[in-house]
């Protein structure tokens, strides 16, 4: 919705309006940043610091995007005005008389309003991802003190029994293998 009014402006020869802009560009940024990690989801658990990061600092840009465009908030988009009623005929029931609506909407406003909102929930949606990313990076700290715990007890208990069957080893290997 953003690039109509960003192409507009261009073809007009005129510069964009920053509550615009600032909006538009940081939409930008923010599809191509959730595309990267989407993609790259299988490396978040080693960089999900950064993401959650990366992820707030949206949240920032898109509530800095949303001040600027805040004046649309107080506008009324749409016009409703009674039109012309109509009679319609029920058979034996009688006769109905309906009024019409007349319905005008501003596209300009409507699209700036519902930009409006796309921004708030943008923020809204990024920060709950930065969250997400932040604990699944925790979750991530954990396994590998928990997995470094345990390679550190299984290096000492094998330390700790193969000086003594060091002189009484044969060909075969004692060491166990999983599949």
């Amino acid at each position: 919705m953003l690039a109509y009014f960003v192409k507009g402006y261009n073809d007009n020869n005129m510069l964009t309006p920053n509550y615009i802009l600032i909006l538009f560009i940081v939409s930008v940024l923010a599809l191509a940043w959730s595309l990267f990690t989407l993609f790259s989801y299988h490396r978040s658990k080693s960089n999900a610091q950064f993401v959650g990061f990366i992820d707030l600092g949206f949240v920032g840009a898109f509530i800095a995007g949303v001040y600027y465009l805040r004046f649309i908030k107080d506008f009324d988009c749409v016009n409703i005005a009674p039109g012309s009623s109509a009679s319609v005929s029920l058979g034996i029931f009688g006769n109905a008389s309906l009024n019409t609506l007349n319905v005008n909407v501003n596209k300009t406003c409507g699209m700036l309003k519902a930009s409006f909102a796309f921004g708030i929930m943008n923020a809204i949606f990024f920060f709950f991802t930065a969250v997400l990313a932040l604990m699944h990076g925790d979750k991530a700290e954990k396994e590998k003190v928990h997995v470094r715990r345990e390679s550190r007890r299984s290096h000492s208990h094998r330390r700790s029994h193969s000086g003594s069957h060091r002189s009484h080893r044969s060909s075969h290997s004692h060491s166990r293998s999983y599949v």
